[in-house]
């Protein structure tokens, strides 16, 4: 066997390297075209949202995680089909599930949270949005107008919009809201997704952080103190005066009380379907991040430093729990009797709470 010696000029030898590198450089691909990464570490990212489904947990967080647990001592990951960060959870029934998040995600889940299938992501959602305003009917009209541009400017951004809430009253009907007024609606399923933007009462595009039923109502509330209330008759959602200018992330309540909570701490309550409001001092400066209400009726709501609040009087008055590893806290689910799952920075803790 003979060895052929070969000679390189510099020259050749520079294209030869640059080739390669060019030829191994990688491919770039966004969070919505890669499956979230199995990793041992999972349980300790970063959670944004939690949800029971039936007896199960499932939280959902950053680069697309989602896990399971019966216990909150084992956790199981799921088969998620992108890395985007995740924002939210809603579980009509044990089987049925909705995850959502950045890019614009939705995922689908028939299985409990096993595996995930997604539904729309953000380029989809703006194409949708563009069908539906992009020609206005009445070129004399300024808020068709205004949808026109926000549609236009939806599909020339592209994916770069975040959902930040989703909440389905049953296993067909729906919410999936978001940052600048992103809002979509869907009877089928998830089938098919219909934009809100023109019925929402939102003409400054402020994010819509939470949507949830309270009060006997569904709520809507957002930045700069925005609380919106659905009017099914009309099937919009009609806005409500608040004595608060403040970003608001969360609502929570029973059939007779309505709480809606955010920065610094601040609360307010209403018993009269968003009519009035009446200020709950709940003793805590930190943001308001989650609430609940427990089979027996106690409101819980938590905050972004950690602490956990409980109310016996429909709202009226929070009493601090005392919390063993205090940690940042931003979605809270009743586990079980007297436990509460707390979702966050580290992973998921468990909370006894009389």
């Amino acid at each position: 066997m003979v060895f052929r010696k070969t000679h390189w000029s510099a020259a050749a030898l520079c294209t030869a390297l640059v080739a390669n590198a060019v030829s191994a450089e990688p491919v770039f691909q966004t969070p919505t075209q890669v499956p979230a990464a199995r990793s041992a570490l999972a349980t300790r990212v970063t959670f944004n949202a939690l949800a029971m489904a039936g007896g199960r947990m499932v939280v959902a967080g950053q680069r697309g995680h989602i896990l399971l647990s019966e216990d909150g001592a084992a956790w199981k990951q799921a088969q998620v089909p992108v890395s985007s960060d995740l924002t939210a959870l809603s579980f009509p029934t044990p089987n049925e599930g909705w995850a959502v998040g950045h890019e614009g995600v939705i995922l689908h889940t028939s299985n409990g949270g096993e595996s995930w299938d997604r539904r729309l992501d953000g380029k989809q959602a703006a194409a949708l949005i563009l069908k539906a305003y992009g020609t206005p009917g009445r070129t004399d009209d300024p808020a068709a107008q205004r949808l026109k541009v926000d549609a236009e400017a939806f599909a020339a951004q592209g994916a770069d919009k975040p959902f930040l809430d989703v909440w389905f009253e049953d296993s067909e009907k729906g919410f999936a809201i978001g940052a600048f007024n992103l809002i979509l609606r869907t009877e089928d399923g998830g089938k098919t997704w219909t934009p809100w933007l023109d019925r929402i009462d939102n003409p400054k595009g402020l994010h819509l952080y939470a949507v949830r039923r309270a009060g006997g109502a569904v709520f809507i509330v957002g930045e700069q103190g925005l609380v919106l209330k659905l009017d099914r008759e009309g099937q919009r959602f009609v806005n409500v005066p608040l004595p608060y200018q403040g970003t608001l992330f969360g609502v929570v309540g029973t059939k007779a009380v309505t709480v809606v909570f955010g920065l610094r701490g601040n609360a307010l309550r209403s018993t009269d379907g968003g009519a009035t409001w009446a200020r709950v001092d709940t003793g805590v400066n930190a943001g308001l991040a989650s609430g609940l209400v427990r089979p027996d009726g106690a409101i819980v709501l938590v905050s972004q430093a950690g602490d956990v609040l409980l109310s016996t009087d429909d709202g009226a008055s929070f009493a601090r729990v005392k919390v063993a590893n205090a940690a940042p806290t931003f979605a809270v689910a009743q586990q079980g009797k007297g436990t509460l799952a707390l979702a966050g920075v580290g992973g998921v803790r468990l909370q006894q709470v009389k």
